[in-house]
């Protein structure tokens, strides 16, 4: 069936099409039906099934007989060391731990927060927690102690799984006593803790609460997977809120499981036994949906990598893990890329490898610039799909649906609507604007299965925060538009959409013009206040590795790129260049914080920052050319 059928389908009659999908997945109960309006535009699905995400992730494919396939391949350039997980271990070591939990009083609807670097036995504990019905929460390893308490004070976890600590090149991050810090500055207290002692750091233990992970498991039962509602959340992740408070995700199970295995084939194209690589942290939304479940929901092998797209050890090290363990479709940010790219211009890494086995590359996290699209198409001879998503729907709203229809790309579009996605451009005042007009990026309710219902204990501020600026349709905070063959565009942030004399312009339609520049490996515009035009651009740009021309040169060839592409009305102005700029770990560019900072503006340190001494380096460069100075 083409995308266009499918599409329509889904659209048309999204009971039958959802319903259909749901019996790839193997339920205790099955559901009634696939929809649940629950009235003031809240909606459910599958919600009177009775299901378990371990057993659809891990137990079925064991007693499908194919429980000697490798699960998970976990691959560390940082520690130098590399294993693999069948199906069959999998199950054992998840049961394993789950029995763990339960013999501490951990049960259905209980939380746990789970606090781990990237190795397999942060895959194990979630998949641990959704085999007992526990409801997990992911927060990044490393975070800090403030940032780990409130979350701990928000989600109230009977338990924390952690590990001692975390590694990164050419340091030990230790975690123990962030999490210590953590407990202490919350009001609310764990029952106990348990923690992976990891050999390069053995964490000191709090007697009555910390218990070692695997003398933990000693002695104890293997726990049995526990049936819950289709509604039951499967985890909760936070996300940052603009009021500062994190907003924490709620991701309901049978949802997720349906959404997420019909991605695997319709979108990324891989068939069960096919290894799928997904480049990010289970602390983000794309290891939670790509790295744990839907990869081990049907029936693939997913790699755990503990590592950077370079100096562990070079700009060659997605293209070994590609080569050495035969990845078919791989997932990465397009910030990844432009670091790739930014150390190995001319792709002289990528010729040592055979890269035969891999099908596509997929772009998301980030606005994927088209040069950085075209260096990578021509380096990788694949396709490469940008796609757009965000944690609150934890899958793909628009992409390329290559799995049943591989259309053609058009760069700089994240492609069409997915199945159940009603998108549409709107203007301020909710109406549907023309194709090629810039609006205000919604879809319309309900979102499709795996998607939000709401926010945890905060039911009021997910309306507020998604659903009430435009009636019937769910508020994306992106900004875009549709051109006449259907094909999405997003050109930035809402906020990020300036005004400059009277004139809307796109932040993202700059940077793409900018990354053009032989010389620029990444950039950001961002707007800032104009005492006489009210916003003016400006542009951060860093230089690929190697160039030495006068910044000067640069930048007045930067000027002119914008004149040139889009027009004296950008007044585009100012372009600093930059040896980095600031980025939470997942690879997205703070621009807000930016603005901030230029404009003198108290701001709050971003929990998620991966480097805070950024900031000082911005403000500094800012100054030179008379920002930041109040």
């Amino acid at each position: 069936m083409t995308y266009k059928k499918i599409y329509q389908a889904s659209l048309a009659d999204p009971e039958t099409f959802w319903m259909q999908a749901a019996e790839a997945i193997d339920w205790d109960r099955k559901p009634s039906q696939a929809l649940f309006d629950r009235g003031e535009h809240l909606y459910e699905w599958f919600a009177d099934g009775l299901v378990n995400g371990c057993y659809n992730a891990v137990d079925r494919h064991v007693e499908a007989g194919r429980g000697a396939q490798p699960a998970i391949i976990y691959d560390s350039p940082i520690t130098n060391s590399k294993s693999t997980l069948t199906y069959a271990e999998l199950q054992t070591r998840v049961a394993s731990l789950a029995g763990a939990l339960v013999a501490q009083g951990v049960g259905k609807g209980d939380r746990v927060i789970i606090y781990m670097p990237m190795v397999p036995e942060a895959l194990e504990a979630m998949l641990a927690c959704a085999r007992i019905g526990a409801i997990h929460s992911v927060v990044f390893g490393g975070f800090a102690a403030n940032e780990l308490a409130v979350r701990i004070d928000d989600c109230q976890p009977k338990a924390i799984l952690a590990a001692s600590c975390g590694i990164e090149p050419g340091r030990i991050i230790h975690y123990k006593p962030l999490l210590d810090g953590a407990i202490e500055l919350a009001e609310h207290s764990p029952e106990v803790c348990l923690i992976l002692q990891r050999p390069e750091e053995l964490a000191e233990l709090t007697p009555g609460r910390d218990l070692d992970w695997h003398e933990a498991q000693e002695g104890v039962p293997p726990a049995d997977c526990v049936p819950v509602e289709g509604n039951h959340p499967a985890y909760i992740l936070y996300t940052s809120g603009t009021t500062g408070a994190p907003k924490g995700v709620v991701r309901p199970t049978a949802g997720h499981l349906v959404a997420l295995n019909w991605t695997m084939k319709n979108i990324y194209n891989v068939d069960p036994g096919d290894v799928f690589w997904a480049a990010s942290d289970v602390g983000w939304v794309v290891g939670h949906s790509y790295i744990c479940y839907a990869p081990l929901i049907h029936g693939n092998t997913t790699v755990v990598f503990e590592g950077k797209p370079v100096g562990t050890p070079d700009a060659g090290t997605f293209w070994r893990v590609i080569s050495e363990h035969n990845v078919r479709s791989f997932f990465t940010a397009p910030t990844a890329i432009r670091a790739v790219r930014r150390e190995d211009p001319k792709g002289v890494e990528r010729q040592k490898y055979d890269l035969s086995c891999l099908r596509a590359l997929y772009l998301a996290g980030e606005r994927a610039d088209p040069d950085t699209i075209e260096w990578a198409s021509d380096l990788l001879e694949v396709p490469v799909y940008d796609h757009w998503w965000q944690t609150e729907t934890g899958w793909t709203i628009a992409g390329n649906p290559a799995g049943c229809e591989a259309l053609p790309v058009k760069i700089g579009s994240p492609t069409v609507a997915m199945p159940g996605y009603d998108v549409q451009i709107l203007d301020e005042a909710g109406h549907p604007v023309a194709p090629g007009e810039l609006g205000a990026i919604a879809v319309k309710l309900p979102l499709p299965p795996g998607t939000l219902p709401t926010l945890w204990n905060a039911r009021d501020r997910f309306v507020k925060s998604y659903l009430n600026a435009f009636p019937g349709y769910y508020e994306t905070g992106d900004a875009g538009m549709v051109d006449e063959d259907g094909y999405l565009y997003i050109m930035a942030r809402t906020d990020d959409v300036i005004n400059v004399a009277g004139h809307r312009l796109s932040t993202g339609a700059m940077e793409e013009v900018l990354a053009t520049h032989p010389d620029v490996a990444e950039c950001a515009v961002v707007g800032v206040t104009d005492q006489l035009k009210g916003q003016s651009p400006l542009g951060l740009v860093c230089l690929t590795t190697g160039v030495n021309r006068p910044h000067d040169e640069i930048r007045s060839e930067c000027v002119k790129l914008i004149r040139d592409k889009i027009g004296p009305v950008a007044a585009f102005k100012n372009a600093l260049v930059v040896e980095r700029l600031p980025k939470t770990r997942s690879g997205k560019i703070l621009r807000g914080t930016v603005v901030k900072i230029a404009d003198c503006e108290d701001f709050k340190m971003p929990a998620t920052i991966d480097d805070p001494a950024i900031l000082d380096e911005i403000k500094e460069a800012l100054q030179t050319i008379g920002y930041a100075k109040g």
